[in-house]
């Protein structure tokens, strides 16, 4: 087995139109302010091979300007689409507590035993995640790769190269709009390891 190093950045959209609510699968465009955001968040010192991107439009908007400003593949992933709140979408944090109290305390406490109604199970939506960063792993081993996707998306990809357990995978890693995380994954004959070299980032 040849030996290879591959590069992983990971970013968060910017903020979307309508402010801050329980999105998910709601597909909102970024806000004016977040497109600046993402565009302070990449620097003339960066440089990538490929980008892999959400489909959802606060996410590939900004990776296709990206990948026509650097002439290169993008691949749009449906299964790097945010977790699904079902019912909770669009309402904000405010509003679901006012008409869904007990649910929403019970589902901070521990989401993966409390589903939003009509909610994607946050064991679901590790499973869909996890197993796409492996196939992207395989499929540009060698590479520079920037991925645009969702904060939740974040922070499955970090819980699995921090071993993380699931229940706090939520509650214990802060993913600000523009947030950015660098991964890298060494392959070789001993097997895959993953390190996490920076999280937070703006650029290099």
């Amino acid at each position: 087995m040849t030996d290879t190093t591959t590069i992983f950045d990971v970013i968060r959209h910017g903020e979307p139109e309508g402010g801050p609510m329980y999105r998910g699968s709601k597909d909102d465009p970024l806000s004016t302010a977040g497109w600046q955001q993402m565009r302070d968040a990449i620097t003339s010192a960066d440089h990538w091979d490929v980008i892999v991107s959400s489909p959802m439009l606060r996410c590939v908007h900004f990776a296709r300007e990206l990948a026509d400003r650097y002439q290169i593949p993008l691949h749009l992933d449906d299964d790097l689409r945010e977790i699904s709140f079902g019912d909770w979408e669009g309402r904000t944090a405010e509003e679901v507590m006012a008409s869904d109290g007990e649910r929403l305390s019970q589902f901070w406490a521990n989401p993966v035993a409390n589903t939003p109604p009509s909610g994607e199970p946050v064991s679901d939506f590790q499973t869909r995640v996890v197993a796409r960063w492996y196939h992207w792993q395989e499929q540009l081993a060698g590479k520079r790769v920037l991925i645009v996707c969702h904060g939740g998306i974040v922070r499955m990809i970090a819980a699995d190269v921090l071993h993380i357990p699931l229940e706090h995978a939520f509650s214990g890693l802060s993913t600000p709009y523009a947030c950015r995380s660098r991964i890298q994954v060494n392959t070789s004959s001993y097997g895959r390891f993953q390190s996490l070299i920076g999280h937070g980032l703006i650029s290099d």
